[in-house]
């Protein structure tokens, strides 16, 4: 079995350099002498001679292998099913075939998808596919209702081959969160390759640069950030401002080496495993291509895990002034093991601690300058119920009419629509706007 570590965040699964090493464990031991093991096998084995219909062993074991990991009550510790670990590991590699776009769920419960940008150079915007456009059918398939993990297999495939896709556009019911189209057309497109950019950047007023960097998850990271650095650089720019929110982390060795673009020396991060043993695995090293400018990190409930590990490191050695909300408080790593059944578990690991000794389990990165982000309000949502069923009601929201439809039991719910930041066409280019975001001026006016 194939062991490597993973550091895993609130948005995304992630996989990092390996540090520990698995003890050697043998369930051999322990199976033949248990009588919960023993118990399992009974059970295992009287499902399949006695269920009224015979089940899948696959899913039986599965659904084993999910039950054993839930035990644990540990959010942090999972398994991923092949299919799954197949995107993913496509994810972390950061280049696949698709058609190149960015995908949003459709409906309010998560499934479906939609278009949320087309990039410039692929083959959705050579197809005239347009941000909004939802997916109905692929090669023949509907996909209104599907997850959207597997709207994207479906898109994703070999290079050169093709996919038809049928989409809907311009749907009357779109603010609703409903698939809903009021036309539809399909397009036929070749796969070609897509490169995952994760680091977005920008110029803003009196020569302060920008760097997003949206995750960690993606090996394509470390040399993305570094030119972007380098770019800024570039421009003379002596104000800088790193941009973590909403980045649910990544890559492990990728945290040490963000941290390391801004530190000349000293100790990154440190870990310690269930024996209490504390081993520092990060350190800093004095490089020409280091950034050595003013320098402000944005952070909200959403940065986690390699994105803390970065702020925990200039905060503490006083690098950088951390401004926004208390971070996600993600501060344990993982081990990954590649399971023979092309899947992999992710088996909690490490405890990981900051330069001065913090720990950030479940309590985060508190900033210097708390600033709440305001960039996406809490969306428009309500549910009732004692009308007749079917009848639609017609509500007064701000001056704009909001239209629901009762279902047979008289209830009625509305989710609006969730505001997402807005993506550039060109990948790399980043799109802020200093009117709606109080964390971004609060970081302009301390860099002042």
């Amino acid at each position: 079995m194939n062991r490597t570590v993973l550091v895993v965040g609130v948005l995304a699964a992630t996989a990092a350099v390996g540090y520990a090493q698995m003890n050697t464990y043998s369930a051999a031991q322990v199976l033949p002498n248990s009588k919960s093991a023993q118990t399992f096998l009974q059970v295992f084995e009287g499902l399949n001679q006695l269920y009224l219909t015979k089940p899948d062993d696959d899913k039986l074991l599965r659904g084993a292998i999910n039950g054993m990991i839930a035990s644990l009550d540990d959010p942090f510790t999972y398994y991923e099913q092949p299919e799954d670990n197949a995107v993913d590991s496509q994810n972390l590699a950061g280049n696949f075939y698709g058609i190149g776009i960015q995908l949003t769920a459709a409906n309010a419960d998560g499934t479906g998808g939609k278009v949320d940008t087309v990039f410039k150079v692929g083959a959705a915007a050579q197809g005239g596919v347009q941000a909004g456009d939802v997916f109905l059918k692929i090669d023949g398939k509907d996909v209104t209702t599907a997850k959207l993990n597997d709207i994207v297999k479906l898109v994703r495939g070999e290079k050169g081959t093709k996919v038809t896709v049928q989409f809907g556009r311009g749907g009357a019911n779109a603010s609703a969160g409903t698939s809903a189209s009021a036309s539809s057309y399909t397009v036929t497109m070749e796969r070609q390759p897509v490169t995952i950019v994760s680091v977005e950047q920008t110029m803003l007023p009196n020569n302060v640069g920008y760097i997003a960097l949206n995750t960690f998850y993606n090996q394509q990271v470390n040399q993305q950030f570094q030119a972007a650095v380098a770019d800024m650089k570039k421009k003379g720019v002596q104000k800088l401002i790193l941009d973590l929110r909403d980045n649910g982390g990544g890559l492990l060795n990728s945290g040490i080496f963000v941290a390391d673009q801004f530190l000349q020396s000293g100790p990154i991060v440190s870990v310690r495993d269930r024996s209490g043993k504390t081993d520092v695995i990060g350190s800093a090293k004095k490089e020409a291509s280091d950034y050595t400018g003013k320098l402000v990190v944005l952070v909200n409930k959403n940065s986690a895990s390699a994105s803390e590990i970065v702020a925990g490191a200039l905060q503490d050695t006083k690098r950088a002034q951390i401004i926004g909300e208390q971070s996600f408080g993600k501060g344990v790593g993982q081990q990954v093991v590649n399971t023979l059944d092309g899947g992999r578990v992710a088996i909690v690991n490490f405890t990981w601690i900051t330069p001065n000794g913090h720990e950030i389990q479940k309590k985060g990165i508190t900033p210097d300058v708390v600033v709440a982000d305001n960039r996406r309000p809490t969306p428009l949502n309500f549910s009732g119920s004692g009308v007749p069923a079917g009848s639609k009601l017609t509500i007064q929201v701000a001056g704009k009419p909001v239209v629901v439809t009762a279902d047979k039991d008289g209830k009625f719910t509305y989710t609006g629509d969730v505001a997402r930041p807005v993506t550039s066409a060109t990948q790399g280019e980043a799109i802020v706007d200093l009117k709606t975001d109080a964390e971004l001026q609060k970081a302009l006016d301390v860099l002042k």
